[in-house]
């Protein structure tokens, strides 16, 4: 296994796709998040950014597909963003936000997993649900604003799918329509989608547990690097992702320290926040790696701006918080492996 996971792990830092209307899936992406988040700047509540910020996530399903499966699969995706919004806000006004913090990642990421599996999500897996419960569980809110949140996430959200369904009164844009069957019933009934759900809930549960016994803080950050690793379809590539993605990591914390050390106005982290977005749409389906020096700068200025922190800790945080995540991954993976029968593989 070890050393199909290094050639994985090779091939993937050294091939670069190449684009497939990757400017138009950029530019659906970077409106759909800049908008809410410049509105509530005008408004002067930032406070609300993390809903806007989760529920303009919706865009970025589908973004390969043809109009009508597009629309279908942000449909299903948007409530389980918003619903991961809702819980988070939640868990934060408890007096546990760590304790009960943990059981709503890996709750939502069981969710999510059967909901990727059974309405074939793209990109699939449970990152962004599990990165939008442990975020808004990690950042004080005050009881009166879970409702705001949860309007100001819905809203964002509409507003993606929306921006994503443009494209389909502009006839010189449309595209071949691909099939999209949403085998709901063969999900629930199939043991491999019941084995991921599994592994991948223990897996987040597991990581965001154990980043919460460091007590660095941002714990959700081990959980959200379990899950990305758990979003491939194969052992081997599993291992290989969460190596990538702690690597990665690494690289784009440099460049998100860089950003945070110029210390910019609100303003102005919204409009690279949107840079970022645009870029990493660019990136992200050519190389994965590559997609990282700008996918870590945006989660941390994200959270930087609901909830400024220095910069030296919200980094040492992120590098520690994404290698244990992806350590915790890999025990799961592997364990996975041995367990199944030869033949299962």
């Amino acid at each position: 296994m070890l050393g199909r996971v290094l050639t994985s792990v090779w091939r993937q830092l050294t091939t670069v796709a190449p684009a497939h209307r990757d400017h138009w899936i950029a530019v659906r992406a970077g409106v759909s998040v800049a908008m809410p988040l410049l509105l509530l700047w005008s408004l002067d509540r930032l406070d609300l950014a993390l809903g806007a910020a989760f529920g303009a996530f919706t865009a970025l399903y589908g973004r390969a597909h043809s109009h009508r499966p597009r629309a279908a699969m942000q449909a299903t995706a948007a409530p389980v963003l918003v619903g991961g919004v809702g819980i988070g806000a939640t868990v934060s006004t408890t007096g546990s936000p760590a304790l009960w913090g943990t059981v709503a990642v890996a709750v939502m990421a069981a969710v999510a997993t059967l909901c990727s599996l059974a309405f074939r999500w793209h990109p699939p897996g449970a990152i962004f649900a599990v990165f939008a419960v442990g975020a808004t569980a990690g950042h004080p809110t005050p009881p009166e604003l879970v409702g705001p949140l949860l309007g100001v996430a819905s809203l964002s959200a509409l507003f993606a799918m929306g921006i994503s369904a443009l494209g389909a009164v502009l006839p010189k844009r449309r595209r071949r329509e691909v099939s999209w069957d949403a085998g709901v019933a063969a999900a629930l009934r199939s043991p491999a989608a019941r084995e991921d759900v599994a592994l991948t809930a223990f897996a987040v549960g597991t990581a965001t547990w154990c980043g919460a016994l460091t007590g660095i803080g941002h714990e959700y950050w081990a959980g959200v690097a379990a899950a990305a690793a758990f979003a491939a379809t194969s052992s081997t590539v599993r291992v290989a992702r969460a190596v990538m993605r702690s690597v990665g990591t690494v690289a784009g914390v440099l460049v998100a320290g860089l950003l945070l050390t110029l210390d910019p106005s609100p303003l102005a982290t919204i409009l690279v926040v949107v840079a970022l977005q645009v870029v990493t749409e660019v990136l992200i389906g050519r190389n994965y790696v590559l997609a990282l020096l700008t996918i870590t700068p945006l989660a941390l200025l994200m959270v930087h701006l609901a909830s400024p922190a220095p910069a030296g800790e919200l980094m040492v945080e992120r590098v520690v918080m994404t290698v244990l995540g992806g350590a915790v991954g890999v025990l799961w993976v592997v364990v996975a492996h041995v367990a199944r029968p030869r033949r299962d593989r």
